[in-house]
């Protein structure tokens, strides 16, 4: 199976015209994205919480979360983000993925418009 790496703009919901380009591994696998703590600072995107997050080969880790704001391409949404440390991947998760209106396509490893339901 291959990586599917994107660059997404990432911003403060306080202050979406202050953005950052990042390079993102889209990895649908996940529930939250991932973005490093630096990055976020200087966005001024505050945590508003910490959680405990367990990982693919069993560990559990504590981080925090925050909201922001994602842009790639024309697709804009809000979501939540966690604070990555050191050592962490960046990472597009499925709630980013479905507040931009995107689903990643397995099998070519692309993503594509979700048809929107309300």
């Amino acid at each position: 199976m291959g990586v599917t790496t994107l660059a997404v703009e990432i911003a403060n919901p306080a202050k979406p015209e202050v953005r950052q380009r990042l390079e993102f591994i889209v990895d649908s696998g996940a529930t939250y994205s991932v973005v490093p703590s630096p990055i976020l600072r200087r966005l001024k995107i505050k945590p508003l919480t910490r959680e405990s997050f367990r990982l693919a080969n069993g560990t559990s880790i504590v981080r925090r979360k925050g909201a922001a704001i994602f842009k790639y391409q024309k697709w804009i949404g809000g979501s939540d983000v966690i604070f990555g440390e050191k050592g962490d991947a960046t990472l597009l998760g499925a709630l980013t993925l479905e507040a931009l209106g995107l689903s990643l396509d397995p099998i070519r490893r692309e993503l594509k418009p979700m048809t929107l339901v309300l």
